[in-house]
């Protein structure tokens, strides 16, 4: 009983719409109608005015007639069109269907940019889990990172500097440990580095790596994959950096004396949250272009 009450309503609102689209055709129909009506005794008369009464003759010439009768037929098969054309086949329903299309290949595109934004720039997936209770997973999670006095850390997915002091400390630190990183710290390396487990964040679907790397989407998955190890440490890059300041119970830094132009910083740390451990000097020689200091940094 109920189901064919819902069946008659939904008919009658299919008659109605009928019935109205049907109205307003007739309504067109008559207004093409009279318009026929008053063309064809309109044209009688400018020919009646033209060649009975010489109406005209002298400011628009003879036969001026054919030339109204003519612009005027314009207007009325412009009418014609309209009405059995445009107004059938254009109407409300097309105009309906096309503005639908447009809509559905505008949102294809929304969709494809958003892709595309976030295939060439990853943004890190928003934490859940409280970093006190996930820095518990490890013994001490470190951040490792050489950074100019403008905090300054690399640029165009390089380093500024070479310096193999740095270079044979950040060995000596990080072997046997796993190394966490963004995709493109990882692209900058030739190769994976030995006695290592790279562990590399990329939001890319299917991102290829080489054996033994393994592949995360964010940060706290990266940390939950080196939970077995006793000190993971973070490698960058600036993005990533900024996550790990709220994971991380160690810094060690190695500050380079001088300011250089980069794309990538290292954020700024904060006295009140990290106390200085160790400090270590070296000044500039033949080795090394720039003088540095290595900084070693514990949360309070």
């Amino acid at each position: 009983m109920f189901g064919s009450s819902k069946s008659d309503k939904h008919i009658n609102e299919e008659q109605l719409e009928l019935f109205k689209n049907a109205r307003r055709r007739i309504r067109q129909k008559r207004a093409l109608y009279a318009h026929f009506v008053i063309f064809l005794i309109g044209a009688l008369f400018l020919i009646i005015a033209n060649t009975v009464l010489d109406i005209g003759l002298e400011t628009f010439g003879s036969n001026w007639f054919v030339y109204a009768i003519s612009f005027w037929l314009f207007l009325f098969l412009y009418h014609l069109f309209n009405v059995f054309i445009t107004n059938k086949f254009m109407g409300d329903a097309w105009e309906e269907a096309q503005l639908k299309k447009l809509i559905a290949k505008q949102e294809q595109r929304i969709e494809s940019l958003k892709k595309t934004v976030e295939k060439d720039y990853p943004l890190h997936q928003p934490s859940n889990v409280d970093p006190e209770k996930k820095t518990k997973l490890t013994n001490d999670v470190t951040i490792i990172v050489a950074a100019a006095e403008n905090d300054a850390i690399g640029k165009d997915n390089q380093l500024i500097w070479h310096l193999s002091a740095d270079l044979k400390r950040f060995k000596t630190l990080t072997s046997g440990h796993c190394i966490i990183m963004g995709r493109k710290t990882f692209e900058s390396f030739p190769k994976p580095l030995p006695n290592r487990t790279h562990i590399v964040i990329s939001r890319q679907t299917n991102y290829k790596v080489p054996a033994g790397v393994i592949v995360v989407n964010n940060l706290d998955d990266a940390l939950d994959a080196a939970k077995d190890d006793s000190q993971p440490f973070i490698i960058g890059g600036g993005d990533i950096y900024k996550q790990a300041m709220a994971f991380a119970n160690k810094i060690e830094l190695t500050r380079v004396h001088a300011s250089f132009d980069a794309d990538t910083f290292f954020p700024k740390i904060d006295r009140n949250i990290w106390k200085e451990t160790q400090k270590i000097q070296h000044p500039k020689d033949e080795n090394h272009e720039y003088a540095f200091t290595f900084l070693s940094y514990e949360r309070r």
